[in-house]
């Protein structure tokens, strides 16, 4: 299994102005095309648990070697 990362640009509800990256990590077989069949399961649960935010748009890519997991 290979780690896939899945990018939210979420807005606050109450200010859709004010909008930020959320990265959600996930192993998955490692295709970011499965990773695009699962990602609204994510999202759904995700936006459940944030009920202040609001996603407005999201991608599948690789975690950058830069970055901490």
């Amino acid at each position: 299994m290979n780690i896939v990362e899945l990018i939210l640009t979420i807005c606050l509800s109450g200010n859709p102005g004010q909008c930020r990256e959320q990265h959600i990590q996930f192993e998955d077989s490692g295709s970011l095309t499965s990773c695009m069949f699962q990602a609204p399961t994510y999202i759904a649960k995700w936006s459940e648990e944030h009920p202040a935010v609001r996603v407005v748009r999201w991608k599948c890519a690789y975690p950058e070697k830069s970055r901490e997991i």
